[in-house]
């Protein structure tokens, strides 16, 4: 999953830097995060995260109990209902989108505010490719398939980067770009659903495409669906408002877009391939008789490998994130002063990136007990306070738009907080034991000494060109990390090492 996810986000950033390339931090750049951002908050709703969290439990148990019919049933009448869904709402969203567009940035005006209409409408029909997309995730993976349906966001990126290259031989100005890179989005969209319903067809003999709620299994996955969309929903408010707030300051709403694609990536590699290949595990241990001690250590055990991965990121992100930015995307239009601004707003994300990785294993650990309903008051809770934070920040601080990232980095800290002291009660007995604890500030302590090291060798840099001294730095932090991790015990930097023939098997 982990090898899936990181061939998708080197070719999501070689996308943002020809991004960058051609469109900076300029209204057009706004124009088109913020027309992405309206159709992705309907596939957020009804795709990916939701589905998991609803879809496979149900389906990765009758398929333990040997019932494939009725795993089938249940997969072909979940396709049919969510394809009608979104086909609706996206003919809903095309002919609301100036509306739309005034509610998620209303900072814009004149030729912005008309770009994003128009990006919208081309945009929206990605909805429903985007969310067949993710019943084929549920489907591979509750099959324990899981490179293609992480691997196969790689064309969509790849249809963006040559919408982009190719346009730019015909006309090169901002809105003409951004109008050929949504068109190639679409079409990245559709190719993505392709290459991965051949292999659904295999494992379901045949794609039995059905809308009809009558299925044994829907309504169960209909109940613990609705608290997820709740759940989810609030989580989409909180970033429809960060784009709200964004669309205020000229290039905020494209700064916050290349901050957000850095922060996800550990998220994505670590905290969601980690929290994804669990959940089928999670939902058949929990019917097990010994079943909540095994779930108690792999949620502990899925922690401290998040961690190892996850708080070095971190920690590099608030310490060396200039160099990586300007190593990146400083290129075209996108100059030292998007470089700065960016920069900050990465810091400010990786204070709370190690808690917002871990969260989507925790939140596994309730679906797995069949509790969708906790998340949601916790994402109720937390992501509304940190939205307010946000705004705080934002308002009445010198942060500037980094201070909707710190809000948000708070609100992750406070969700991770409560939602292990209930896995706690619950399981009973810590997830974080006394070995995961020690094992956590072994690795704090070496990711502390290895970001030093890491500065250091961003000064000696000196003038080089940025993705030297990147190179320079962050290669310098990523050794140095290893070396102290294994010095201090930690278990995966031995093993690291060990892999590349360095210490002793």
């Amino acid at each position: 999953m982990a090898a899936g996810i990181l061939l998708t986000r080197v070719l999501g950033f070689v996308r943002e830097r020809v991004f960058a390339h051609y469109l900076g931090n300029g209204p057009a750049a706004d124009a088109f995060r913020a027309a992405l951002k309206i159709p992705n908050v309907l596939r957020n709703l009804l795709g990916e995260g939701t589905l998991s969290a609803s879809f496979i439990p149900v389906y990765a148990r009758l398929l333990e109990r040997g019932d494939e019919a009725g795993a089938r049933a249940l997969a072909g009448a979940v396709l049919g209902l969510l394809t009608a869904a979104s086909a609706v709402a996206a003919l809903v969203g095309i002919a609301l989108a100036p509306v739309l567009t005034d509610v998620v940035a209303f900072g814009f005006q004149g030729p912005t505010r008309e770009l994003t209409i128009r990006l919208v409408r081309i945009l929206f029909p990605m909805t429903g490719l985007m969310v067949v997309s993710g019943w084929c995730l549920g489907v591979l993976n509750s099959h324990r398939r899981f490179f293609l349906p992480y691997a196969a966001p790689a064309v969509w990126n790849i249809a963006g980067i040559a919408a982009l290259w190719l346009a730019a031989f015909w006309d090169r100005r901002p809105a003409s770009l951004a109008v050929a890179l949504a068109w190639g989005t679409v079409a990245g969209s559709l190719v993505q659903v392709l290459i991965q319903l051949p292999a659904c067809a295999r494992l379901l003999r045949g794609l039995p495409f059905r809308v009809s709620t009558g299925v044994p299994g829907v309504r169960e996955v209909r109940t613990a669906w609705l608290p997820v969309v709740l759940g989810a929903g609030v989580a989409q408010i909180a970033s429809v408002v960060d784009t709200q707030l964004g669309s205020l300051a000229p290039g905020g709403v494209a700064a916050l877009g290349y901050a957000q694609l850095l922060q996800s990536l550990p998220i994505s590699l670590f905290g969601v391939a980690v929290a994804a290949s669990a959940l089928p595990e999670l939902s058949r241990e929990a019917g097990r008789a010994d079943g909540l001690g095994m779930l108690r250590e792999r949620l502990g055990a899925g922690v401290s490998r998040i961690a190892f991965y996850v708080l070095p990121m971190a920690v590099g992100y608030v310490l060396l994130g200039e160099p990586l930015v300007a190593a990146l995307f400083e290129t075209g239009r996108f100059g030292p002063e998007d470089t700065a601004v960016v920069a900050g707003l990465l810091a400010a994300y990786g204070v709370g990136l190690l808690a917002q990785a871990a969260t989507k294993l925790l939140a596994s650990g309730y679906y797995g007990l069949q509790d969708t309903r906790t998340p949601v008051r916790l994402a109720i809770a937390t992501l509304v306070g940190g939205t307010a934070l946000g705004y705080w920040f934002l308002t009445r601080t010198g942060f500037g738009v980094a201070g909707i990232a710190f809000g948000s980095a708070l609100g992750a800290w406070a969700y991770a907080v409560l939602a292990l002291a209930g896995l706690d009660r619950r399981l009973g007995a810590p997830v974080i034991g006394p070995g995961e604890r020690a094992g956590l500030v072994r690795i704090g302590l070496a990711a502390v000494l290895a970001a030093g090291a890491g500065l250091a060798a961003s000064r000696f840099g000196g003038e080089a060109p940025a993705f030297a001294r990147a190179a320079l730095a962050w290669g310098t932090f990523g050794v140095a990390y290893l070396a102290a991790g294994a010095a201090f015990g930690v278990a995966e930097a031995r093993s690291l090492l060990q892999r590349v023939g360095i210490g002793r098997t």
